[in-house]
């Protein structure tokens, strides 16, 4: 049966995976509130199409941090990607360069940076947890500067692990065939049998809980790539990660993996867009399945979107072809919206263009000519 939209691969990826690893990627915290929530926002989110606008030409193009990209659509990172497929991250390296977007390589892979570099020329940025030995860190980072990433993704959302129950009933572990491939030379690759979660078991041992704002101002000591902070939701802890050197803000809840009741990061990415003031680019991640949602993120002041899930549930059913097809899917839906909408390039995408439940009702609205 052919596939037609990016949410189908998720049926097939459950159909192919163990259910230890579909649970892992598939699964939110506690109630998965959240999760169905990050989903469900954008559905609230209506166009104000315009019309008769001549849209024979359309550019979706757009520069990342001084990148030029084909599309704002961009991969976000997601660990442990050999549990899906044998070729992993090689796969999704592959995928986004042949698509002429970004990767985002996660510090949990199982493929280290030196191997995706290898895969051939591509933008790729690195996420970076930050554990309890800085020296893990610096050389982490190190090595990701030498193997060519751009930019380092900050996750800050993960002091603790949040309670992912599928985790810990399935007693989730890392396979006994695969390592954390960024940190087999320094024995932390290992992720240890556990009474729950072992990735829960192995946070607590490894990531520093400790983590704050002038640890940020330290990546930047060590470090020339820009900072993006990935997991920033309200516009008080924008306004700080601007005054700390951030040079790009993600809006994540972490897939809704973390704090569960948090809202969906499209209700909060106007908050955090008014905050930025147009100092610092924002980026959207968190359950865009549709080019109609990339363009609502856009059009509520988003630079690009990252995805995460629709790339390991793509990469577990067809491997590269599967990354690459969901990238050329949302690709086609988005430039279709765009015709549709009457935008021919980016800038041309306005806030004008959606209505959200929050907007005031429009009376009586002044022609524009």
């Amino acid at each position: 049966m052919e596939i037609t939209n990016v949410t189908e691969y998720d049926a097939i990826a459950k159909q192919k995976l163990p259910k230890m690893v579909y649970d892992y990627y598939a699964s939110g915290a506690e109630d998965q509130w959240t999760l169905q929530e990050n989903r469900n926002a954008f559905s609230r989110i209506l166009f104000r199409p315009r019309i008769l606008i001549d849209v024979t030409k359309i550019d979706m193009s757009t520069t990342v941090l001084g990148f030029k990209i084909s599309m704002p659509i961009m991969i976000a990172p997601t660990a442990m990607q050999k549990m899906a497929h044998p070729e992993g991250e090689y796969a999704t390296a592959r995928a986004a360069s042949a698509a002429g977007t970004i990767m985002t390589l996660s510090s949990w892979a199982t493929s280290s940076v030196e191997e995706v570099a290898s895969t051939g020329p591509g933008i790729r940025f690195f996420q970076l947890y930050v554990y309890k030995d800085r020296n893990v860190v610096a050389q982490l980072v190190r090595r990701a500067e030498r193997a060519g990433f751009k930019a380092i993704a900050l996750t800050v959302d993960t002091p603790r692990l949040g309670r992912r129950e599928a985790d810990i009933k399935n007693r989730f572990t890392l396979p006994p065939f695969l390592t954390l491939k960024n940190f087999e030379g320094l024995d932390l690759g290992k992720m240890d049998e556990s009474s729950d979660s072992g990735l829960a078991s192995y946070v607590a041992g490894q990531i520093d809980r400790s983590l704050s704002w002038k640890d940020v101002q330290w990546l930047q000591t060590i470090t020339s790539l820009p900072i993006l902070v990935k997991g920033v939701i309200t516009a008080e802890d924008t306004r700080i990660a601007i005054q700390a050197g951030a040079a790009g803000i993600i809006v994540s809840n972490h897939g809704a993996r973390q704090l569960d009741y948090v809202p969906a990061t499209i209700t909060a990415l106007e908050e955090v867009v008014k905050a930025a003031q147009g100092r610092i680019p924002v980026f959207l991640d968190g359950g865009v399945r549709r080019g109609t949602d990339v363009f609502k993120a856009l059009a509520l002041g988003a630079s690009g979107i990252f995805i995460g899930r629709p790339v390991v549930f793509s990469l577990a059913a067809e491997g590269e072809a599967g990354v690459r097809k969901v990238l050329q899917m949302l690709r086609d839906e988005f430039e279709l919206t765009m015709a549709l909408s009457g935008c021919r390039s980016l800038k041309e995408i306005t806030r004008n263009h959606i209505v959200t439940e929050w907007d005031s009702p429009r009376t009586a609205i002044a022609p524009r000519l």
